[in-house]
């Protein structure tokens, strides 16, 4: 039996995964901030709920204590993360990004997952087939987000794109430290979810689908690389 922890996963993409993974017959943590939210994902999907907040060093040394105590982990998904819109729900472009606005948005989704993937390195080590799956993005890319002829060249912000390239960086690095484990990450595509107002083109569905993927590999599948469902992203 596999046990995955899915960090942010009462709503969005974290849900789905969790719903598609409780059907592939994974143990699954539902991780949440939220303790109503998150019990009631867990009773809706048949997992298990654990109060997680990523930004708090207690709450995610509770949660290692909770999964260690009932039986340890093999898969951790770092998929709990902040856009940092605006006004009227906007994108705050970089005129208006202040150092303020950056470090509140690493502190989720660069420092919650470097906290969150420490406390369970333990867990981890002790699994015969660990694998961490980190969520970045498209925008992420240096490469496509300098190219004119990407998109992505068009995303105005700052502070997320940066936390993103940042947990690209991160994955390598876990990746060349621990090469027992399979760490990735990837980019799910733009879907539409509360963290970007819901104006994303893609079902959650859709979006999920390489989150399942890289969280299901085995002993001999890929690790420190950067995926979306249509094969490797250049860096």
């Amino acid at each position: 039996m596999t046990t995955t922890l899915i960090t942010g996963a009462n709503k969005g993409l974290g849900f789905e995964t969790a719903r598609r993974l409780v059907a592939a017959g994974h143990t699954v943590y539902i991780g949440s901030r939220d303790e109503e939210r998150g019990r009631r994902a867990a009773e809706e999907l048949g997992a298990r709920f654990v109060q997680l907040d990523v930004t708090d060093d207690a709450s995610v040394a509770a949660a290692a204590k909770t999964i260690e105590a009932e039986g340890g982990l093999d898969v951790l998904i770092n998929n709990a993360g902040i856009e940092g819109r605006g006004e009227n729900n906007s994108v705050i472009g970089a005129a208006d990004t202040t150092a303020e606005e950056l470090r509140k948005v690493f502190e989720t989704n660069v420092f919650g997952v470097v906290r969150v993937t420490h406390a369970f390195l333990p867990l981890l080590q002790r699994s015969a087939a660990p694998v961490v799956v980190n969520l970045s993005s498209g925008l992420a890319s240096l490469s496509l987000l300098s190219d004119p002829a990407s998109p992505s060249h068009f995303y105005p912000g700052v502070a997320y794109p940066a936390s993103k390239t940042a947990i690209n960086m991160i994955t390598v690095q876990y990746a060349k430290a621990f090469p027992e484990m399979r760490i990735n990450a990837v980019e799910p595509g733009f879907t539409a979810t509360d963290l970007n107002g819901r104006t994303g083109t893609q079902t959650v569905e859709q979006g999920a689908e390489i989150i399942v993927r890289a969280a299901q590999l085995r002993a001999d599948g890929p690790t420190g690389g950067y995926f979306s469902a249509d094969g490797p992203l250049p860096w």
